[in-house]
């Protein structure tokens, strides 16, 4: 869409919001403009931020997300009854803002069902004397609020900390002047802490309201996605932290302003390990837009963008990750990337390719990774499964002059496990590709960038962005118990299309990736036992792998910047077709023996989303546990 065009649309779309009526009427159209891939794009192109929040999100959220008179009484017994209630300090920096706004975010606390809570704020020097009156007799009407005046400005990060001074709490809540909190949000967070003591954070999901009270834009997360937080504020709202441990990294620090909390999230992360923090797949937090006043990160975007981005290096120089660059992405500063350096010298890495015929494919394949593919050390071991065609012989005849290339017989029926265990057995080297003949290149350092992951002692495996040749995205990753036992993120989105919060643009970790192009140390490999070629021969064999890999205390970690072209089982033919229908229920069933568990939560794709679909459209209903249903037991 053309930059004026679209500033044009962007400007019509802010004067429609500020009428509700019209507004109502807009959104629902462009609820069903979505769905066509042309108004999808159109809608994508037109929003301030490049999100494209799930359709129908308001009535959704009106039918899911609200509480009836026997929910809060059931949430007042569960409070009751718990051992040891946490008080929990929302601690709330102020400066000029507008009465209306700051008393509703007041009263948006003293609402709370939870009434083990306090209200620490502190008032970074106000002009005039309104804010700090309204202040006053807040604190005057009720004792949980506290309040601090300081003598001179000093942005967020100071007023923030002395707030902080205030605090009892064992916990430690961070909310703005003008956002607010419904009205379960700290019972939420003290149901997750009654069931799991020992968390250090805690974290919600969060949408947007406006000016009419109109929410939009809801962030479902992830559980804890230690790849995407290194490329955005993930916690962000509500976050919640152990006071002693905010405490021991010296608070927010002056000069992040803009991304205190995303720093403050990092630091305190090292503290912990990630089993201590917990994600709360509910909306607690209505992050307010188009209020009378900009919030700091709307009106200081550069300043915010790299204020984020020195936090990441930071980070990444503390925790020992040495030799990484952090950039902004260009088309969306806000967001990052972490370019991580390879070992010198570079490990050597065994490209496993199995094949029957399709020269045509197998040659754009072979010539990509020997001649397109900028690493110093391969080598290319083709797995000859009983090709037949003069085509195929000539070729292999041309690359075995390459003393890179090694052709493997293989005859017999197909079993691509088989095949891929057995060229591991032979491998040289000390990385593994898993690679598919039917994959081209076009980016000279994919190479590099997966294996800049893989030799990284956390990660298991990791996955590349893969296309359809229509420039489509056919893999971002895999999650797992969608449609049964898996599929693949993004499919049909554009090459570009930063996808939902950037889940198409961002490093991060997933459950699985395909084996069309996997990589992994060989000791990962054998460590997990390889691919099973008993039992599931053909198909999830990938996805299996990832998940005995995940069980052995690895991450998988999937990356945007290594992008192939898939010509998806172009050579092996479909599981659909009659005479593979048989084989392929069987490996479904061993998959849902196999990982249950597993598969009835993915832990990077939320409850909230449907689950035969990957394509963050909500669920009618949602598979949500409500604590005080449950007595916070959760799943």
């Amino acid at each position: 869409m053309p930059s004026p065009l679209r500033a044009l649309a962007a400007h019509a779309l802010r004067l429609v919001r500020q009428n509700r009526t019209v507004h109502r009427v807009v959104h629902a159209g462009a609820e069903r403009l979505v769905e066509t891939r042309w108004g999808s794009r159109f809608i994508r192109s037109v929003l301030e931020t490049p999100i494209v929040a799930p359709t129908g999100y308001e009535a959704w959220a009106q039918r899911y997300d609200v509480l009836t008179a026997a929910d809060r009484h059931a949430i007042r017994e569960h409070i009751g009854r718990m051992q040891s209630p946490p008080l929990i300090s929302v601690v709330m920096p102020v400066y000029a803002t507008s009465p209306k706004l700051l008393k509703a975010a007041i009263e948006s606390v003293r609402a709370q069902l939870y009434p083990h809570w306090e209200l620490c704020i502190a008032d970074d020097a106000s002009p005039g004397e309104a804010v700090w009156r309204l202040l006053s007799r807040c604190a005057r009407r009720d004792p949980r609020i506290k309040i601090v005046r300081r003598a001179e400005n000093g942005h967020i990060c100071a007023a923030t900390n002395s707030a902080l001074t205030l605090a009892q709490g064992e916990f430690v809540a961070l909310m703005d002047h003008d956002d607010l909190l419904p009205e379960r949000a700290l019972y939420e967070v003290a149901a997750v802490l009654d069931q799991h003591p020992d968390a250090d954070i805690v974290y919600s999901d969060e949408d947007k309201i406006d000016d009419r009270g109109l929410r939009f834009e809801p962030y479902f997360k992830s559980d804890w996605n230690p790849e995407l937080v290194r490329g955005q504020n993930m916690v962000s709202h509500l976050g919640v932290y152990r006071r002693s441990l905010i405490e021991a990294v010296g608070g927010l620090r002056v000069g992040f302003e803009g991304s205190q909390d995303y720093d403050l999230t990092l630091r305190v992360s090292e503290q912990t390990a990630p089993e201590r923090i917990h994600h709360i797949p509910w909306v607690l937090y209505h992050w307010r837009q188009g209020g009378q006043t900009a919030s700091f990160s709307e009106s200081q975007m550069a300043r915010c963008a790299d204020a984020a981005r020195r936090a990441v290096a930071e980070h990444l120089a503390r925790t020992g990750q040495d030799g990484c660059e952090v950039e902004n992405l260009p088309t969306m500063p806000g967001w990052l990337r972490v370019r991580r350096p390879l070992p010198d010298p570079a490990p050597k890495v065994s490209l496993i390719v199995p094949t029957r015929d399709r020269a045509d494919l197998l040659s754009a394949c072979a010539d990509g990774v020997l001649s397109g593919t900028d690493y110093p050390d391969l080598e290319l071991l083709i797995v000859d499964n009983g090709s037949v065609e003069p085509q195929t012989r000539d070729l292999f005849a041309r690359l075995a002059q390459d003393p890179r290339v090694r052709i493997l017989q293989a005859p017999g029926p197909f079993n691509y496990s088989a095949l891929n265990n057995r060229a591991a057995a032979e491998a040289t080297g000390e990385i593994l590709v898993l690679l598919n003949n039917d994959i081209s290149m076009e980016d000279r350092g994919w190479l590099a960038e997966l294996v800049s992951h893989a030799v990284r002692p956390n990660v298991g495996a990791a996955g590349a962005k893969l296309l359809y040749p229509d420039r489509t995205v056919q893999h971002a990753g895999v999650v797992v118990g969608v449609g049964g036992v898996a599929a693949h993120w993004g499919p049909g989105a554009g090459e570009h299309d930063p996808g939902y919060f950037g889940h198409l643009a961002m490093t991060r970790n997933v459950s699985a990736v395909t084996g069309a192009c996997l990589a992994l140390r060989r000791s990962v490999f054998e460590q997990a036992g390889g691919l099973d070629e008993d039992r599931l021969k053909v198909a999830f064999n990938d996805v299996d792998l990832c998940l005995k890999i995940r069980a052995l205390g690895y991450d998988i970690v999937w990356t945007p910047f290594a992008q192939l072209v898939h010509h998806e089982s172009a050579s092996r033919g479909s599981d659909m077709a009659p005479e593979a229908q048989g084989r392929f229920n069987a490996e479904i069933a061993t998959m849902r023996q196999r990982w249950p568990a597993t598969l009835a939560h993915d832990p990077f794709y939320g409850p909230n989303f449907d689950r035969m679909h990957t394509d963050f459209r909500l669920a009618y209903p949602p598979e949500l546990r409500r604590p005080w249903l449950t007595e916070g037991r959760r799943s």
